[in-house]
């Protein structure tokens, strides 16, 4: 087993300088080794120049020579991670950014609570200025999670840790979902198998960029997840009501379902 615990996987997709901030915003007492997939870039990013600066651990590159989709090059991260021994998957996006001792903290408690599989953590969401706009704390109870798993994914996918060794029973991202939801799918298959946690402390701040999938391609997402809630139906409150709400969803823009949110106070656990 590779002596070093974790590796933190980073997609990169013409965005070098909020990979560079990403990177640079780890900040552990433990090394964090990074593996940047490059997912068919025009604009490429300068790793050596970021390897200078990094002092957390080693950073390393795989370039694809097309656009693959998040799902695709996600599964060539885990690919490596399995290869190179690590025990435990990190993952983080362009543009997000890690709270001091983000990765410690989740894993002293992975190792401590080796039934837990997925550790998320709670969030900040940012806008592209900076400005706080609220906190989402996801449930950390994993009887919560699995049944509010129907009516979104309970977990900040830049925010999670997992256990490398699930993936020899679970498979890997979906490339059916590549462009939207992949992390819920995952997830969720996930959570029914395996017991998952959020680590109850603001860990990172997630950016909300006008220019990200889940914003460009919401009713992408959206589908997808009534057909990911469909794979994992049963007649129940929470299916039944994820579902309607979803449909609901398909029909209001995404700033209108965030007012909604925060109204509601939805991101409260």
């Amino acid at each position: 087993m590779n002596q070093k615990k974790i590796i933190t996987l980073i997609p990169h997709y013409n965005d070098p300088e909020g990979l560079k901030r990403s990177i640079m915003s780890i900040d552990d007492d433990i090394e964090v080794d990074v593996l940047v997939i490059d997912d068919g870039s025009t604009i490429k990013p300068n790793i050596n120049s970021i390897k200078q600066v990094y002092e957390n651990g080693e950073i390393y590159l795989k370039e694809l020579e097309s656009n693959k989709g998040l799902s695709l090059a996600l599964n060539e991260g885990i690919k490596f991670a399995q290869e190179k021994g690590y025990p435990f998957i990190g993952r983080l996006d362009c543009g997000d950014y890690c709270k001091k001792n983000r990765f410690s903290k989740q894993l002293e408690y992975l190792i401590n609570n080796p039934d837990v599989k997925l550790l998320g953590t709670w969030a900040s969401y940012i806008d592209e200025n900076n400005k706080k706009l609220y906190d989402l704390k996801h449930p950390i109870e994993y009887e919560k999670i699995k049944k509010r798993m129907f009516l979104n994914s309970m977990f900040v996918h830049p925010s999670v840790v997992i256990n490398t060794e699930i993936f020899s029973s679970i498979a890997m991202y979906n490339p059916k979902y590549t462009r939207a939801a992949q992390d819920y799918d995952l997830f969720f298959r996930i959570v029914k198998k395996y017991k998952t946690t959020n680590y109850p402390e603001v860990l990172i701040d997630y950016v909300i960029d006008s220019n990200s999938i889940s914003t460009k391609r919401r009713k992408l997402q959206v589908k997808h997840r009534i057909l990911i809630i469909l794979d994992n139906f049963y007649f129940g409150f929470y299916p039944i009501y994820g579902l309607l709400r979803s449909i609901v969803l398909l029909f209001l823009s995404r700033n209108t379902s965030n007012n909604l949110k925060k109204l509601l106070k939805l991101n409260e656990h």
